[in-house]
């Protein structure tokens, strides 16, 4: 229980009508989870507008109601604050509710298209190795320290958030390293958070049936650099042009880290084979076993964060040569007559053309490279065509099939794929709708020591047909079928 005035300590205030003094018991902004005593924040979601059930909330026994426009009857003994963004007040009353968790370690967020994922989980398991207490909030799930706490969406909710960093401080962590999508960034799902650092990996075409333009989309991630505080780094890709458009007015410390281009964290690809990465870092000749070039800019942001928040440029680089490839990120199983089988989660254009690139690095020109790879419904259409041309023009052999088809006709997804490729291509190109057969028809075509590639799905363990999620994992099915 606390008091009204100072949890939305910190909110812009542009109106308070009723009592300033309050007993709160709990916050939510869900009109459903509204309790006696509790404060709701009416938020206008994507698909409704909690203004529509502030006298809901009332009757439900709520004390007070922090909303963008104040009803115009008002309730006896209801304390009404207004201000001018609803998410970005739920943020900051959040991060109140649970004592300002993210200020007392040290969080750091990653935003990009590509590399996300596998950059927190490096950071995680490297901060581990040092022997620090760290928790880790991405795609696959969040982790305090070793303890696993399923994830919904790339970035949860401003009030789940802010009660897993709560758990993290509770539990000793010193570090948390999280994913930050567009989506929360829009969305303020992480207002009012402390961050000691930002990473930026690159941006590439994705989301567009959420931001509807690049520049949007751009502007998004940009916006979380832009709130970095003094105190904080903004670390940026060096070898993507719009790293530098991350850093235009932003207070943080500046560094660049690149494999190209000049930059403050430098890296060099010596070798890239099937089973590691030799690697130059800040002219220190390193061996890792994670796997591709697009890895090699995963390892230096990884290393450069760690650099920034104070650790020893040695002991990093002799832990990060021993640590593993992430679940579901070029992830590989091979059979015993040398089937080598790559699952990726590589859903985005850019993405599946850095996994093709690396297994064409790889091969020796004699096995077929055979891609089985699908489109999500219900989401940025206009990828669709460009992901079959690409996996089309990189691959001897494709299999168009389903990804999460969710609400939309999964034959309807790879016709628009199949409307991607060229004239000439056409004869490589197989459609089978069933993800299963297409696993399996691509293990039947394979020859000793060939290359699948099952791209799309990665870590998910379940597929969404019609609402409905089915349990389904590219990497058991292509073990079974193999060995």
């Amino acid at each position: 229980m606390n008091e009204l005035i100072e949890i939305i300590r910190g909110v812009k205030v542009l109106q308070f009508a009723g009592p300033q003094q309050c007993l709160v018991k709990e916050i939510t902004f869900d009109s459903r989870a509204v309790k006696p005593g509790s404060l709701f924040i009416a938020v206008k979601g994507t698909l409704h507008d909690g203004h529509q059930f502030i006298n809901q909330t009332i009757s439900s026994g709520a004390c007070a109601v922090v909303c963008e426009s104040v009803p115009e009857v008002l309730s006896d003994g209801i304390s009404y604050i207004k201000v001018a963004d609803s998410s970005q007040a739920l943020g900051i009353i959040a991060s109140n509710w649970f004592g300002n968790p993210s200020g007392k370690l040290k969080l750091v967020g990653i935003t990009g298209t590509n590399g996300k994922t596998t950059t927190v989980t490096l950071l995680h398991n490297l901060f581990r190795e040092l022997g620090y207490h760290a928790g880790v909030l991405s795609t696959i799930k969040n982790l305090i320290d070793e303890e696993e706490i399923p994830a919904t969406h790339t970035t949860p909710d401003a009030i789940h958030l802010n009660e897993l960093l709560s758990r993290m401080v509770e539990h000793g962590c010193t570090h948390c390293f999280m994913e930050v999508s567009s989506h929360a960034i829009v969305q303020n799902r992480v207002a009012g958070l402390q961050f000691a650092g930002g990473i930026f990996s690159n941006i590439t075409h994705d989301h567009l049936d959420f931001h509807k333009t690049f520049d949007v989309y751009l502007k998004a991630k940009k916006r979380f650099f832009d709130e970095l505080p003094a105190d904080a780094f903004a670390l940026t890709n060096a070898d993507d042009k719009n790293g530098r458009v991350m850093l235009q007015n932003c207070k943080a410390q500046k560094k660049t880290y690149g494999l190209k281009s000049m930059a403050d964290f430098k890296g060099k690809i010596i070798e890239s084979l099937l089973d590691g990465l030799h690697i130059d870092i800040d002219s220190h000749d390193t061996w890792c076993r994670l796997v591709g070039r697009f890895n090699g800019y995963n390892l230096l942001a990884v290393y450069a964060t760690a650099v920034l928040l104070g650790e020893s440029a040695f002991e990093v680089l002799t832990v990060l040569s021993n640590l593993g490839s992430v679940e579901g990120r070029f992830d590989y199983i091979k059979s015993s007559n040398g089937t080598i089988a790559i699952v990726d989660y590589a859903h985005t254009p850019d993405a599946l053309q850095n996994v093709l690139e690396t297994i064409s690095e790889l091969r020796t020109g004699n096995e077929l490279l055979i891609t089985v790879v699908g489109c999500g419904g219900d989401r940025d259409r206009s990828k669709r065509p460009i992901m079959a041309r690409i996996a089309c023009k990189m691959s001897d052999k494709v299999i168009l099939t389903s990804d999460n088809p969710r609400s939309e006709d999964p034959e309807a997804i790879i016709t628009e794929m199949l409307s991607g490729v060229e004239a000439d291509q056409k004869k490589k190109v197989l459609a089978i709708t069933d993800r299963h057969e297409a696993i399996r028809t691509a293990c039947v075509m394979s020859r000793p020591g060939d290359v699948i590639l099952v791209a799309g799905k990665g870590h998910e363990k379940y597929q969404d047909i019609a609402g409905v999620k089915h349990l389904f994992d590219d990497k058991k099915i292509l073990t079974e079928i193999l060995t």
